[in-house]
């Protein structure tokens, strides 16, 4: 039985699109908006997110598009 470890970035998409359904942050907002909520652990997904080719003023909504988080 082969067990799929989630990736890291699935994680955060995830409690990003919960955010956005609480209405806490919208999908208009700036990627940095979520550095607020994040604290101390911003640092490595700020890393994770540039990597990934992302900058802080892109919109949530384009990280919340990603579907598949495929490291080359």
């Amino acid at each position: 039985m082969i067990q799929q470890v989630t990736h890291p970035m699935v994680k955060l998409q995830r409690q990003v699109h919960s955010l956005v359904k609480s209405k806490i942050i919208k999908p208009s907002d700036s990627i940095w908006k979520i550095a607020l909520l994040y604290g101390d652990d911003w640092a490595f997904w700020k890393k994770e997110l540039i990597e990934f080719g992302f900058t802080m003023q892109d919109p949530i909504a384009d990280l919340l598009a990603v579907e598949a988080w495929d490291e080359e």
